[in-house]
């Protein structure tokens, strides 16, 4: 750390220039002989980045940003904030502590929390912005979190890890390729703690997960907006049962589904019945990932349009569904929409053979914020377009 960043000056400089080009900052000759322009450039883009995903820290006079690849793998405070509620207990290891955001939302629900990070830049700077932000029950140790348990007594009431992909591996991964490697530690793991939190990036295949991992008896789908940020599977020590699957939108009010892993693949109903006036209900990516298609409609007494499009109808209005819904006003085919003159709309594609900017320029559609144009398939594999007024966002 360099301190000269926290000086009066420097940061009321980084303040005024949150907006300005950094690469011309950083190539420009720095107005602090104490600092070169990359640290400088380096503080700006950071904070910047943390606008919106770190509102506490940005918020926050005096905080120490690390280098900004640190921001883009931190969690967001919203993600963070709800997984705190996962820990018990009394004492929580963070092996993985990185900037410390999830550290700092354990230590709201925990007595004692320590932060490991094996680099020992980044743990100093976590440990200046918990007290910053007067955190003063987290314990920061620049060491290795697996070294740290192997080489301890103590044991913990929950472990908490975010394993890294190595980058030599692909999009398809399993948790044995990253690091640390918690399925060939998890004996060492469960030995230390009642409870373990493993938190994964959303690409991991839940079913892949599970045949890596035993005692597994939560796994939370994490979205926000529509956006799948992340897994976390809760395992404790003495569960031998089934695991539960429970996806979490975290919007402008928090939504769940939930549903123990054998029932995913219940019966559905289909229908072939689409009318104006109905309701068209699109799933939110987080439920998406879960798999459980039959049973998302089961659960809120929706009918499906097509096996393979996860598009479904009702003719209520189920405001507890996480995701989309839309009130349907007119029903067309491409016969129709050759006639209609003036077409506006948001396109939408599920399972049908054009892309939306074929199509938008296809029938000379304008966008609009409230109307949709969903282009599908019925039942029976009819291509219909489903003019709609979106009724609640994700």
């Amino acid at each position: 750390m360099n301190n000269k960043i926290l000086e009066k000056a420097v940061q009321d400089y980084i303040a005024l220039h949150l907006n300005t080009d950094v690469n011309q900052i950083a190539l420009a000759k720095s107005p602090f002989s104490s600092l070169s322009a990359s640290e400088l450039a380096n503080q700006i883009t950071s904070k910047k980045k943390s606008e919106k995903k770190l509102p506490t820290w940005f918020n926050t006079q005096g905080i120490y940003y690390p280098p900004a690849l640190s921001i883009e793998q931190t969690s967001s405070e919203i993600t963070a904030k709800y997984k705190s509620k996962l820990a018990k207990g009394n004492s929580l290891i963070d092996l993985t502590g990185g900037f410390g955001i999830d550290t700092y939302y354990f230590a709201g629900k925990i007595s004692l929390v320590t932060h490991c990070e094996i680099n020992p830049e980044l743990s100093k700077i976590a440990a200046y912005n918990a007290r910053v932000l007067k955190a003063n029950n987290i314990e920061f140790k620049p060491v290795d979190g697996i070294e740290l348990l192997k080489n301890t007594t103590d044991k913990f009431d929950t472990i908490y890890v975010d394993p890294a992909r190595r980058a030599e591996k692909g999009k398809v991964f399993l948790l044995k390729d990253c690091t640390p490697d918690v399925v060939n530690n998890l004996d060492l793991l469960i030995s230390k703690a009642d409870r373990i939190i493993i938190k994964t990036a959303p690409l991991l295949d839940i079913s892949a997960g599970l045949q890596e991992l035993n005692h597994v008896s939560e796994i939370h789908v994490v979205s926000v907006k529509n956006e799948c940020k992340e897994l976390l599977w809760v395992i404790d020590r003495d569960y031998t049962e089934t695991p539960k699957i429970i996806a979490v939108t975290l919007n402008h009010e928090e939504k769940k589904f939930s549903f123990k892993k054998e029932s995913e693949n219940k019966h559905v109903s289909f229908t072939d019945t689409i009318n104006a006036g109905m309701y068209l209900y699109e799933p939110d990516t987080a439920l998406l990932k879960t798999g459980a298609f039959n049973l998302i409609g089961q659960h809120y007494h929706l009918s499906k349009l097509h096996p393979q499009t996860q598009l479904y109808t009702s003719g209520i209005i189920q405001n507890k569904f996480p995701g989309r819904i839309f009130e349907i006003k007119e029903i067309l085919s491409t016969g129709d929409m050759k006639k209609q003159k003036s077409l506006t709309g948001n396109v939408i594609v599920r399972n049908y053979p054009a892309k939306p900017e074929d199509l938008m320029k296809k029938y000379k559609i304008k966008p609009d914020k409230v109307d949709f144009l969903i282009f599908t398939k019925k039942n029976k594999g009819e291509n219909i377009i489903i003019k709609a007024s979106i009724i609640q966002y994700y």
